[in-house]
Order: structure tokens, then sequence, then C-alpha cells
């Protein structure tokens, strides 16, 4: 709401060791090859036995990655106590990350010209943000590039965009990490409202065909349908599960999003999605309700001004007392607001609302993306507008 594609010689790059790393790229842990030398001023970090990376501070300094391997777990985390901003007994999030957009730029330009009209997420910010601690990350892309319209959506992928889509979920799940693969149309393709059943369920089921053998992809159905009935919406979600599971991909989560853009804040009243959610089905019992909510007056996410302090927490509520009652678990795709402190209080307040309850797997926060320049919400390392203040105190109390 609200160029990197990785060429032959850019893999290269990530595969072969060089000279020195620079700041913020990965410079050791445990299966890593890369050079363990950081660029001049800068020093390799030991973040954990997977993940050693070069950030500001001391002179150039080389460090030898582990060699032992520990055991790790992709459930939630059992209750902790509070943090410095929730009292209370909190449930760790099992996805907590960034939106990584770009590939969904351009979309009046149709199929559109990598480095121009769209670029894929920058390897250099996944680096970042799994250094910090964060293990999730969504990736926006559109349907009419890996589609082509001439074909439609039960035709042939465009291998080139398909490429793309597939390298930077590779590197995002040989980081550890969880991708979202997340067809950024709104319920909306080639300029008319996806209707047809039987084709959307046969592009999710091709689709899902493609990252059947890794777990750590997550299926993110439809970004924000809007001006559709919740209905229609929930029967095209429903099919796309059908289908998923019918792939051969049985292990990966899948996330499903209502109508009216999927806000939190109108889920049990306006949208008409509490009404048929309910019923959502997946034979292998790994779904989630995707809502977003942003914190501004009409909840669009284009002001940096808060409505209040509190509400991020109110305009949850109400969605996690639906998902409590129909033994549902939510998920909040997208979350955004300006770096100032009614916005962080606000932000901060959505998060212990989530993370005290039962029901909420994670958050994402929109978005990072090498192209967003001053955009207030840019979580973009290293200087986009929301890493100065927004990350540390809103964001990583909650890792």
């Amino acid at each position: 709401m609200k160029s990197l594609l990785l060429s032959a010689a850019a893999t290269l790059a990530l595969s072969t060791p060089a000279f020195s790393v620079s700041v913020w790229g990965q410079c050791g842990g445990i299966g890593f090859t890369g050079s363990t030398t950081c660029d001049a001023g800068t020093s390799c970090v030991h973040l954990n036995d997977y993940y050693f990376q070069c950030q500001p501070g001391a002179a150039t300094s080389t460090v030898q990655p582990t060699t032992t391997a520990s055991s790790t777990s992709s459930a939630a985390a059992p209750s902790s106590s509070g943090n410095a901003v929730c009292s209370g007994t909190r449930n760790k999030f099992k996805f907590f990350g960034v939106n990584e957009s770009g590939a969904e730029f351009g979309n009046n330009v149709i199929p559109g010209t990598l480095g121009t009209d769209y670029t894929w997420p920058s390897p250099s910010s996944i680096d970042f943000f799994v250094g910090k601690g964060f293990n999730t990350f969504r990736v926006p892309f559109l349907m009419e590039r890996l589609s082509p319209p001439a074909t439609g959506l039960t035709g042939p992928f465009d291998s080139t965009y398909l490429q793309g889509l597939k390298t930077i979920v590779s590197y995002i799940t040989g980081k550890g990490g969880y991708a979202l693969v997340d067809p950024h149309n709104f319920m909306i393709y080639n300029g008319a409202t996806i209707s047809d059943t039987n084709a959307f369920q046969t592009w999710w089921q091709n689709l899902a065909a493609q990252f059947k053998t890794d777990s750590h992809v997550v299926f993110d159905v439809m970004n924000e349908p809007h001006d559709i009935p919740a209905q229609t919406v929930f029967n095209l979600n429903q099919a796309a599960i059908n289908r998923i599971r019918a792939s051969g991909a049985t292990s990966q989560s899948i996330l499903v999003e209502g109508t009216s853009y999927t806000g939190a804040w109108t889920w049990t009243t306006t949208s008409g999605n509490s009404q048929v959610f309910g019923a959502i089905h997946d034979p292998n019992n790994n779904v989630a309700i995707e809502m977003h909510q942003y914190l501004d007056s009409d909840g669009s996410g284009t002001s940096p001004t808060c409505v209040s302090p509190t509400i991020g927490a109110e305009r949850l509520q109400a969605a996690t007392q639906w998902l409590q009652q129909n033994n549902l678990k939510g998920f909040l795709g997208e979350i955004g607001a300006g770096s100032n402190a009614d916005c962080i209080s606000a932000v901060q307040g959505a998060l212990c609302e989530m993370q005290q309850s039962d029901v909420w797997l994670g958050a994402l926060w929109w978005a990072a993306g090498p192209w967003w320049g001053d955009y207030f919400q840019s979580i973009e390392p290293p200087s986009g507008v929301a890493v100065s203040s927004i990350l540390p105190q809103a964001l990583e109390p909650f890792l």
C-alpha cells in the first residue's frame, strides 16, 4: 500500500572470495567460504555461529569462522519475560523482518527493464538484517512480469524474471531466513480483477512447484485485494491453498489476505473478512491470516503522523480477539509509521499487543529496498530514514 538481479558476474562475486569485504558484508560463519578480511575502518564481528559481519569500528580485522555446528529450530520460542517496552510475558515471533521491495516497481511498464523500471532486493540488505537477528523477508513481485499477458496466468513463466525471483529467494533461505514470495497485484492482473478461479489456482500450483523443496519459503497468496467481495477473495485463496499442496509443496507456510487491503482495523467491521475467513482450511494445517496495519489517520501509510501513541495496539485488538475466537494464527505482513516519538510508541504498542497474545506469528516492516531514497518509512541500510530510530527503538526490542 502505501539493479540488482544477480547476473552471472554478481553470482560469481558472491561465491568467490574477494580480497576484503565491504561494510555490512558477511565475513565468516559456519559454512562460509568467502573472504574473512574486512575493509579498512571496519572489523569482523561474531553475531552468531553462522554469521560474522563487517561493521564500522576497529581497524581491519580477520576472523576465522567457527566450525562447530549448533542446533536451530524453526518453531517460535517459548514465552519470555517483558522487554524494555512491554510488561508481562511475551511470545517471541517466529517470523520477524522487513519487506524487501523493488521488483514490483514500475507496474505501469510491462514487462519493464531491469535497473530502469524495477530492481531486485540487495543481498547486502539481507545481510544487514540477518546480522541484527531478523529472519524474514517478503519479496514483492509482479504477476505480469512472471506470467506475460500474451500467454496469461496458465502460460509459461518468463525465465529471466523467474530466475531473478529464485535467486533472491535462495539467497535469503541460504542465510537461514524465511522468504515470502508475494504477488503484489491487489488481485488484479493485466488491468482486470482476477475472477477465474481455475486460472488462479493453476498459476499457484505452477509457482509453488518451483519452490517445493525449500521449507523456508512462505507463500503469500496475494497482496491486498480490494474492491472485491470478501467471499470472492476467500474462494480464490482457498483454491490457491488446495493447489499449492497438490504441487508437492507440503512443508511451507501459506498466508492468506482479505479484501479491503487486508487491514487489521477493518477486519471485523466494514470489510466482511471476519464473516468468511474463519472457514479457511489447509490440509497441512500450516496457514495463517495475513493482515496489514498503518498508523496514520486513514490507515494508508502515506503520512508520517500517527493518530496517537496508542493507536497501534488499538487497531489490532479486535483482530487479535477474532483470531483467538476462530483458533487461527495471524501475521502482520506490513506495518509502518513515521520516525517520531508518537509513532515509535505506537509501533511498540502494536508489537507488544501481538507478542502478549498467543496468535500472532510475526510482523514485517514496510519497507526496505534499494530505490526508496528519502521515503519516510525506508529502512534500507545503511541510511534509510527509519534506520536510525525506528530500527533500534521500535523493532529490535522485539527480537
